[in-house]
């Protein structure tokens, strides 16, 4: 009996990783698309959240996207509490997947085809029909771990009394809802404590009222991974897991208080159904329970929220603010947030420059922009994209791309004992004012305004900056060898020159990479992106 128990859990367990996994290499970065262009107020919010949690079937996949989303700037703190409400409600599909497949069709041995098949697609095919393959056989594996936790509820509904179990007053059912907790916790899914007491009510282990005490203890259980995970992260992360412990427990306090009322209801709603009453009544509860939480807190959204970020306020860098490392295993989410990241602190470098070639340094900004973007090069290193992912794996190495050149740009600016030579010569002096106008010329896109990227324009400075260096250095050799000019001072010129055309070029590319382009721009000879100025 205890073996058929757990290795049915352990069943159901792994099928619902390989179903999570293999849905979401499916899906691609559909969650992310979905996700950013679906959610805008409150009820889209709601629906996006619901729609993705039953297509994943998995709420923490969509909690994840969703604190990588705040913390990228995607999404408002108001919209991601929309989302949580709806991945609540979404993860009751599976109960209704259980309550109508897997209890009133013995589909086991049906589901050992899939589980074949699903294997070979993994092992015989490759991107996302191999994805497929494995969603395949998680989906298989459900539902045989639902017959072998059938077959050991029968054994244990022979020798166990539901008596037993406290339900009938009201600290018994608060007992009953810590066993929840404490079930959820342990299997680490509320998905398949839900599946184990949904079979144990529909073998009489457990009767209806038992069954609903303990899903809502399931249901806060939910939050307790959600709460450690978040010990130590952003404050988007703590800000989420915090929405999502307050809803689950102000909805399951409520649900207990009328428990007898909402099981009356849910029983009498599955009636009229054709499937076991027990479980689907159960699984018309876990429905209901988290709709009356939204229905109580979604229309007070934004207020929600806001008590939410007073209770968490902002702290830390604010460059490194959208570095969660929560979510840079959720690659897609984590490229976007170190991609915006990667453009807040291009922003404070070219205003350092331009202040630089003005002459007026100002060493204050240059040195939490470097810290910035020590943090940013740690973070992008936790990051791995898929190769067969081919726009996300781009977006990665764009990103690599990125931070490479701001780095670059970095070091440039800390070395400014070329500065002086900026007044001392016409051409140095012109050279600077066209470079100061092109970094200015940015900052409205790094700044998050709906404006093109000037990549064309920067690419025209950068040529125009690498012709000076070549023309000019010819003429001061010119100049120099005839006697006319101090070889120190010559020397000293060309270093400028050389400096001025690194400015341009890194700023250039930068921008290039950080604005997705992967192709050179029109009237850049091929091969010129790649080829740096001298040092």
């Amino acid at each position: 009996m205890i073996l058929d128990l757990l290795g049915g859990i352990g069943l159901f367990l792994l099928g619902m990783i390989l179903l999570t996994d293999g849905l979401k290499a499916v899906a691609g970065d559909a969650l992310r698309r979905v996700l950013s262009r679906f959610v805008r107020g409150p009820f889209s919010a709601l629906l996006s959240g619901a729609t993705v949690t039953m297509l994943v079937q998995s709420s923490s996949a969509t909690t994840l996207t969703t604190i990588g989303f705040v913390s990228a700037g995607l999404l408002t703190f108001p919209q991601a509490v929309g989302v949580l409400f709806g991945a609540n409600l979404g993860t009751t599909s599976t109960g209704w997947i259980v309550a109508v497949l897997g209890l009133k069709i013995s589909v086991g041995k049906l589901a050992l085809p899939l589980i074949g098949i699903g294997a070979l697609l993994r092992l015989l095919t490759r991107d996302r029909l191999a994805a497929g393959g494995l969603a395949l056989a998680g989906f298989g594996l459900i539902f045989v771990g639902i017959d072998t936790l059938q077959a050991g509820m029968a054994h244990l509904a022979e020798r166990f009394d539901p008596s037993q179990l406290p339900g009938e007053t009201f600290s018994g059912r608060l007992l009953l809802v810590a066993m929840g907790i404490a079930m959820t916790v342990v299997m680490q899914s509320s998905s398949a404590a839900v599946a184990t007491t949904l079979t144990a009510l529909h073998g009489g282990a457990i009767d209806l009222t038992q069954a609903a005490a303990l899903v809502v203890g399931q249901n806060v259980g939910t939050t307790v991974t959600a709460g450690l995970a978040c010990i130590g992260a952003a404050t988007a992360a703590k800000r989420t897991a915090l929405a999502h412990i307050l809803f689950n427990v102000i909805t399951g306090v409520v649900a207990l208080a009328i428990l007898p009322h909402f099981v009356r209801l849910a029983d009498a709603l599955a009636h009229g159904l054709e499937a076991q009453p027990g479980a689907l009544a159960l699984a018309t509860f876990h429905t209901v329970f988290n709709v009356l939480g939204v229905l109580l807190l979604l229309p007070w959204t934004r207020g929600y929220a806001r008590l939410i970020e007073r209770l968490v306020p902002e702290r830390g860098p604010a460059l490194t603010r959208r570095l969660d490392a929560t979510v840079a295993t959720v690659a897609p989410v984590a490229i976007e947030a170190t991609r915006l990241t990667l453009r807040e602190i291009a922003l404070v470098l070219s205003e350092y420059l331009q202040n630089l070639l003005q002459g007026r340094p100002s060493r204050d900004t240059l040195e939490p922009a470097g810290r910035a973007l020590d943090e940013t090069r740690k973070f992008l290193g936790r990051i791995r994209s898929d190769p067969e992912t081919k726009s996300e794996h781009q977006r990665h190495i764009d990103t690599l791309h990125a931070m490479d050149h701001l780095e670059r740009l970095l070091e440039a600016g800390r070395d400014s004992k070329s500065l002086q030579w900026l007044e001392r010569d016409a051409v140095l002096a012109a050279a600077s004012g066209r470079l100061s106008e092109g970094l200015a010329a940015i900052a409205p896109w790094l700044s998050g305004n709906e404006v093109p990227a000037p990549v064309g324009d920067l690419a025209t400075l950068s040529r125009a900056l690498a012709e000076t260096r070549k023309t000019h250095r010819l003429a001061n050799l010119e100049e120099t060898a005839a006697g006319r000019a101090d070889a120190g001072d010559t020397l000293a010129r060309l270093e400028a020159l050389r400096w001025l055309d690194r400015l341009g070029y890194h700023a250039w590319r930068a921008v290039h990479h950080l604005a997705d382009g992967n192709e050179d721009e029109p009237g850049v000879p091929k091969g010129m992106a790649e080829a740096e100025p001298p040092a």
